[in-house]
């Protein structure tokens, strides 16, 4: 299902609940200009839906000291198996399953050089996994995480 199966207040609940999920339903209500029970119930709807999957601080990882980061595209014989043992590392940010020269790639963030070694080392090692190219990430342009879709 696409957008269409949103209204302009779902859409304005998921952009306002994107920006900052900060505040009381009343004064979440009273920004939308809605009646609070209109706005719980929408949002228990969106919730249902698998559309909102919780709360959570917006982190700054490299602020807390995680400066290596990467992202290792992999090559492997059995992709999900290799991508369930990968997700299972705990310096692995993300696992995506991609197409073009490789069949997934992983984002790690690490605390110094000899972790992120290490976490490279640890993929290559899995059982599945035929070929890996690590990239450096030097600088984050975009937080991923601060993205919000245009849906309005």
């Amino acid at each position: 299902m696409g957008l269409e199966g949103y209204d302009e207040l779902d859409k304005r609940i998921i952009e306002l609940l994107s920006t900052s999920s900060q505040g009381s339903y009343r004064q979440i209500a009273k920004t939308l200009d809605v009646h609070p029970s209109t706005l719980i119930q929408r949002v228990k709807n969106l919730e249902s839906r698998g559309v909102i999957r919780g709360y959570r601080a917006n982190i700054d990882y490299m602020k807390l000291g995680f400066e290596f980061m990467g992202v290792v595209n992999v090559n492997a014989s059995d992709v999900i198996a290799v991508q369930d043992k990968i997700s299972k590392i705990p310096q692995v940010v993300s696992v995506f399953d991609v197409t073009g020269d490789s069949d997934c790639m992983a984002w790690i963030a690490c605390i110094d050089r000899e972790e992120f070694s290490s976490v490279v080392k640890k993929i290559n090692s899995i059982d599945g996994v035929t070929r890996t190219n690590t990239s450096v990430i030097m600088d984050i342009k975009k937080d991923p995480f601060s993205y919000i879709p245009p849906i309005l």
